[in-house]
């Protein structure tokens, strides 16, 4: 081909389009990231550009650039059609889009033609020589794209939103991109045990300069029950069934506003209605899941459990927290639900068979990871009544230098089975040293100290806690 390989790729990194915003397939499930998209698609016309965009990333990292195509074709059809005065501006992201689909499909002749194309609307659009502009809109569907691709871009979402804003401050779309990285970024903070921002009057906003927006509405009303303003929170539920009965997106988040509330069948009967409207959704799976076991511990707590009852809503949470690692198996709490489920059941090898096989996963985040060692502890001291393997797993998440919150329940599981055991006489030195053990991971290194000396006065031989010992002392 006539077209440098070189130069063309040069060209194409400096574009802004999906295949420069560095989203990697390895944080979604491509299957039901797709999914989402066609939902959203059919729920709402006014972002079918940038639903189009994304599915056409997508559609090339399922490898089917074919499809990929139809999609952009797709998004120009709606450009012409709605947009016909600013076909150019609304069209840089998708061009972008079809240059490098172009480009992987070794068709370098075209991709050069979108290249171009790009190129020569960015001069006209600008009146910079250099031709660089820093359109809003671009911005946005850059952040709408982060926020797709999950928790790991939720920062760089909300910078984009703020990029675009600086702009543009009363802008519906922007705001409201902005309060949704806000209120995600607050629960992986909360998550985290981190310093939470608060996003109840970005929230607001949104809402203000978007009264239809029911997804926002629904946000408020959980980040009210967040503060525990649970009852005004309810009011903006109530109000959003009002508005959009039929919308899935508002009906999951009323259904979690209910569930946490304790009103689970309320909840159930929402999630059936959205499941209803669109089946695929591993959300919605995961949340009757959820709903399912808060019932089955709810009947185990009453005096005389009915069997059948139990065995029928045991089967329902396993199939729906089955299809939810079928179809995102990257959804890595969805794990600890489902043995934790096998475990209420007493089907203790399936529970086990499913911790065994996420703790193998090599893509497991560290707090996810902390978390499932949590709950494998949990399983081993409770169900299968093994304190010394329950310890061995609490250590293993206790290991891990960051502290998220399954780190800090893994402590906490920890120093209450060891003082128990050391309370009740069973003092010996194992249990000293293993309590001196968790002070040295959590920084308490005069605590680890007094129990490594007890521990030893008990086995005066014991290489490790002597080590330890030793090395604690030259530390302080």
């Amino acid at each position: 081909s006539t077209i440098s390989k070189d130069s063309l790729k040069t060209s194409l990194l400096q574009l802004e389009c999906h295949f420069t915003w560095t989203l990697l397939k390895e944080h979604v499930g491509l299957e039901a990231l797709e999914e989402t998209i066609l939902d959203h698609i059919e729920f709402f016309v006014e972002y079918r550009i940038r639903d189009y965009n994304i599915l056409s990333y997508v559609c090339h990292l399922k490898n089917s650039n074919e499809e990929a195509l139809k999609n952009l074709r797709r998004a120009e059809e709606f450009i012409q059609k709605h947009h016909p005065g600013e076909i150019a501006r609304r069209s840089l992201v998708t061009w972008g889009n079809y240059a490098w689909i172009y480009y992987h499909m070794q068709r370098y002749e075209e991709a050069q033609t979108y290249v171009s194309k790009v190129e020569n609307s960015y001069k006209n659009l600008s009146s910079t020589a250099d031709g660089k502009i820093q359109l809003p809109e671009i911005y946005a569907e850059q952040g709408w794209s982060l926020l797709r691709f999950g928790r790991n871009y939720f920062e760089k979402a909300k910078n984009c939103f703020e990029n675009a804003l600086k702009s543009e401050p009363d802008d519906p779309d922007f705001n409201a991109g902005y309060a949704i990285a806000m209120y995600r970024l607050e629960g992986l903070a909360a998550r985290h045990g981190d310093e939470m921002r608060p996003c109840l009057e970005a929230l607001k906003r949104a809402v203000e300069l978007n009264p239809k927006d029911t997804t926002a509405v629904a946000l408020i009303a959980l980040e009210l029950q967040r503060l525990k303003r649970g009852n005004e929170g309810e009011r903006y539920i109530e109000e959003g069934l009002q508005k959009t009965p039929n919308f899935p997106l508002f009906l999951r988040y009323a259904a979690i506003f209910y569930r946490r509330k304790g009103e689970v069948n309320k909840a159930v009967k929402i999630l059936k209605k959205a499941l209803a409207l669109t089946p695929n959704s591993v959300v919605l799976h995961h949340q009757l899941g959820l709903c399912y076991k808060f019932k089955i511990l709810q009947l185990k707590n009453t005096r005389y459990t009915p069997q059948e009852e139990m065995e029928n809503l045991i089967q329902l949470a396993i199939f729906h927290f089955k299809r939810v690692i079928d179809k995102k198996p990257v959804f890595f709490t969805a794990y600890s639900d489902l043995a934790n489920i096998y475990a209420l059941g007493k089907r203790y090898e399936e529970a086990e068979e499913i911790f065994q096989e996420v703790l193998q996963r090599n893509d497991l985040p560290c707090d996810d990871k902390q978390d499932i060692y949590f709950n494998y502890g949990n399983f081993q001291q409770f169900h299968m009544k093994s304190e010394s393997k329950a310890i061995e797993c609490y250590i293993e998440g206790l290991k891990m230098e960051e502290d998220f919150y399954g780190r800090k329940m893994c402590s906490k599981a920890l120093e209450t089975l060891l003082n128990q055991k050391i309370k009740s006489g069973l003092g010996d030195a194992t249990n000293i040293g293993t309590l001196g053990l968790v002070h040295n991971l959590n920084g308490k290194k005069q605590e680890a100290i007094e129990c490594y000396k007890k521990a030893i006065a008990l086995d005066p031989n014991n290489e490790e806690y002597l080590n330890a010992l030793a090395e604690l002392q030259l530390s302080i």
